[in-house]
Formats: C-alpha cells, structure tokens, sequence
C-alpha cells in the first residue's frame, strides 16, 4: 500500500490523485512503509536496499561497492545526452572540444565578453559549472515541440527545478547562491523556432502545411514565456527565428530542381517560413507588452542579422557563404549526410579561413562575433534598448 496517495485500502493508490496532488494524503511520519507513492520506495526501504548491495551478497561476483568513483548551447547537448563532439570543434579560441558546435565561441560567448561577465556555464553540466553570472538551458536540435529533444517546455521546468534548488540550498551556503532579486532582475532569452520549421519541412509537409504549424509553435512559445513571467521574471530577450533556407544542410539535403532559391541562393519556401514565423512572434512580443505593462520585453530581428551575412558576405570578408566550412563533397555546399562534422570522412577549412556556416547547421566563431556586436547594438531590437541597460 502506498503511503502517499489516496483510496485507502488494499493500495492507497488512484490515478489523477497521487502523491502531490491536492486530494492525496500522507501515512504519518515514521510508518513503516515500503512504497511511498505507489511507484517509488520510502527512505526506509532505500536504506535496507543499499545495505544488502553494500553487502555484496546479492551480487555475482561478490565485490563490496566502496569508492568506486572513477553546457544558446554551448555544452548541454554533450552533458545532457553524453555525446562526444569531437575535433575539430573547439579550434578556435578554445584550443580543445567544449561541447560547442562551432570551431570556437558561440554568440552567447561573445555577448557576454560584451557585458564583462564569465561565460555561462549550462544547467546539464555536472562538473566546474559557474552559475555567478547566469545558467544556460540551449540545448542542439530543440524544439517547442514537446516530443523532441530537451523542448521548450522541459527547458523551464529545468529552471524551476535550479530555482527551487537554489532556494532551498541557499540557507546551507550551497548551491548557486543565486538570491531572490537576482531572478528577479535577470534577463530571461528564448532564442528557438528554427527547428520547428524544420520538423514541418522534414516530414514532407507541403509548404502551406508548414505554415499551418506554425501558430501552435507560437502558442507553446508564449506558454513558456509566461512560466518565467508567473516565477517572476520582468526583463525578457526574444529573438526570432534565422534564415533557415541559407543554411548548407537544408540546400544539400532539401534542394530539389523545381526548388526556388532566392537572390542569394537560400531556399525560398524555407525562409518564408521563417519569416512567416517571425511575423506571429512580432505579434506575440506585441501582445505582451500589452498585457504586462510592466515588464521589459526586448525583440531581436535574428533573421535580419543573420540573413546580412550571407547577402552581404563580401562586406564581412567572407568566403562562399553557403558552403560548410567542416563537412564532406565541397563544393556548393560541402555537406554530406552522415558524413558531417567530426566524423572520419569530414574534413575542415584552414584556420583562419572567413567561413560562415561551421559545419552545415551551426555559424563559425567568426559569424557568431559579428551576430554578437549587432545584438549588443540595439539596432535590431524593438525597443531599441540594449543588453547592457538591463543587465546592471
């Protein structure tokens, strides 16, 4: 019979009323019993089963278990799932893999070189994390599409959970040490909706279909905005989405010869997408503003950003903006399914060469620097406010 739920007799256990939710009760302090929720065991329980597997008679060989002890995203990914990115990530700058996919540091990275603070380190980094100045939820290849990988709706209960960790730990002198009014006075930045649109092109939906997608990839969007509003976030930074149909993977795997390609070479449907997607998270900027007046709500025109290096490459110094700088097949785009970068048959530009686009998907250290310096300016940003007013 579980000790935290609610029936009663024979298993104090009904769905929809369990363990933390309001209608369910707890036995009183110090019963006796082997379940505590119906699913998991109580303290009492967990304390004789590590006893018996400290005492090695129930394992085959018989050996005691004593010490046997042997982080947008810039390591989350490798912690999260325990991926490897290997060389030649991490060239640049670093001189070593860091979990980035880039060859060096990342937009963040250089924001926050921008604002003289440390690197962020991310929330899945289990070891020599440092949350003085911020944490950092981005993980590769997410989503608002709850059935994708670390999706946005999983990225904030993440902070829940640090949150309240933090509060809870904060009395010991543990933890992060992060105080109340400094999650008060953060600045909240959700930079995600590339890969919904791509999920929607992915799954061969026409490109009509796709559009259809996009107002639930908002509505999810806005969902998890408002969790941090409600836990009492009043500063927040929202970009919108890049030029999806300029990237090298899409134009290698997703060209097709009826395809429409822009000035520049980008994938027409793709990027109207994105641009369609931009528009209702303009709206939705928009309309929160009007509902909390008394927030700081900052919008940044990541395609318009983004977009200029590839039509203005020249400008930037760069060389064939749509080609990957680590990949396979070289020439248009350099990208080859399963044989991307850091596998055995990819290969990398010389340093120093003034690429783009790092491996097919991801910007170079080189992009992410001029990405970073056009954030930091404002000029992209509706209200024109910059970073660096609302982060001292």
């Amino acid at each position: 019979m579980a000790c935290c739920g609610h029936g009663g007799p024979p298993y104090n256990y009904i769905n929809l009323m369990t363990c933390g939710q309001p209608t369910a009760t707890a036995c009183p302090v110090g019963t006796r019993a082997v379940s505590w929720d119906g699913v998991h065991y109580t303290e009492a329980a967990n304390q004789i089963i590590a006893s018996k597997i400290f005492s090695a008679r129930y394992s085959k060989p018989s050996i005691k278990l004593s010490c046997l002890y042997s982080n947008s995203d810039n390591g989350g990914f490798a912690a999260g799932l325990g991926f490897y990115l290997g060389p030649p990530s991490g060239r640049t700058f670093f001189n070593r893999t860091t979990g980035r996919f880039s060859d060096g540091r990342l937009y963040i990275d250089f924001i926050c070189e921008g604002l003289k603070i440390k690197f962020l380190s991310h929330y899945l980094e289990s070891s020599g994390s440092d949350f003085t100045h911020g944490v950092n939820f981005a993980v590769t290849g997410a989503s608002t599409v709850t059935n994708g990988t670390f999706p946005i709706a999983t990225q904030v209960l993440q902070f829940l959970h640090f949150k309240n960790k933090t509060r809870e730990l904060r009395p010991q002198g543990r933890g992060s040490l992060i105080g109340e009014e400094e999650f008060r006075d953060a600045v909240y930045s959700f930079d995600i909706g590339q890969n919904d649109i791509s999920i929607g092109f992915t799954a061969n939906l026409t490109y009509q279909q796709v559009l259809e997608t996009l107002p639930a990839s908002i509505s999810r969007m806005k969902d998890a905005i408002v969790s941090i509003i409600t836990n009492g976030g009043r500063k927040l930074w929202i970009y919108n989405t890049g030029p999806l149909g300029c990237l090298p993977q899409t134009l290698a795997l997703r060209k097709k010869e009826n395809s429409t390609l822009d000035s520049v070479g980008c994938l027409a449907d793709y990027n109207n997408a994105a641009m369609a997607f931009n528009a209702l998270l303009d709206q939705m900027c928009q309309d929160l503003r009007s509902q909390y007046h008394n927030l700081t709500i900052v919008c940044t025109d990541m395609y318009a950003i983004k977009y200029d290096l590839f039509a203005n490459h020249t400008t930037y110094g760069f060389e064939h903006p749509l080609m990957a700088c680590c990949g396979h097949g070289g020439p248009p785009y350099n990208y080859r399914n399963l044989m991307t970068c850091g596998q055995p048959t990819a290969t990398a530009c010389p340093v120093g060469t003034r690429a783009v686009s790092w491996d097919g998907v991801h910007y170079t250290e080189a992009a992410n620097q001029i990405i970073a310096s056009k954030i930091l300016s404002a000029r992209y940003s509706k209200p024109s406010i910059k970073l660096s007013c609302l982060c001292y």
